[in-house]
């Protein structure tokens, strides 16, 4: 199936500057991919979001009237199938941890190549995470700031159990691995399983805990306290 046959995402980009929006535009339209609306702020935004209902929302953190991390709030919880990308200039932005906790994808820097938006686009469009494990995992150890300390981890903290309670001992496993940064291959290896054994479990963890995407696994098992920042370093 050739690039211009394959499903064609629906788009809402929200940026303040309208170069960045012509731009990312084209490319997008170049690519087969369409986009239905265009936001120069937050409100604006959510309000394309709920009157197209898209597949993919590429949101800028730093917005005038009502920021990205908002917008990807009140976007998620009115449309939420709708898939969210955050837009940022530095790659260590203090929105970042913030975004994936509300829900985001992942999140691409403005310089990213053609191709890369394009990929991104539809790889969220897929419902997989934008961000590559290792990526993923240097961000929310950057950010998790108010992750529980690591002598907090053990079998008797109450918070484990009251969001894990769902997971089975090994999906338990699992998850602590795919917070570490793993790919499905890797846990594979780690594991002595083979890989669609590991997608069986990755997709049960998924669907008992309501999660989108690996961004927020690694998100819960951060938050839960199941990993630490720099615990595999």
């Amino acid at each position: 199936m050739t690039e211009t046959e394959q499903r064609r995402p629906r788009v809402v980009i929200a940026d303040d500057q309208e170069l960045v929006r012509t731009g990312f535009r084209m490319i997008l339209t170049a690519r087969g991919i369409d986009v239905v609306a265009e936001a120069s702020d937050g409100a604006e935004a959510v309000a394309a979001a709920v009157r197209h209902r898209p597949d993919v929302a590429l949101l800028d953190i730093r917005m005038p009237t009502m920021d990205g991390l908002e917008a990807a709030r009140r976007i998620l919880a009115q449309v939420p199938d709708c898939r969210v990308i955050m837009l940022t200039t530095f790659d260590l932005d203090h929105y970042v941890y913030a975004a994936l906790s509300a829900g985001a994808s992942g999140f691409l820097l403005k310089d990213v190549t053609s191709a890369h938006l394009a990929a991104a686009v539809r790889l969220v469009d897929t419902g997989d995470a934008l961000l590559a494990p290792s990526i993923t995992r240097r961000l929310v150890e950057r950010f998790a700031t108010g992750a529980p300390h690591p002598a907090a981890r053990g079998a008797d903290s109450p918070r484990l159990h009251r969001d894990l309670a769902p997971l089975t001992p090994r999906e338990v496993e699992v998850l602590g691995l795919l917070g570490r940064g793993l790919s499905n291959a890797e846990l594979a290896v780690e594991l002595t399983l083979s890989e669609s054994t590991v997608k069986t479990h990755v997709a049960r963890i998924f669907a008992k805990l309501n999660l989108r995407d690996r961004a927020q696994a690694v998100v819960l098992a951060y938050e839960t306290g199941l990993v630490s920042p720099g615990a595999n370093d």
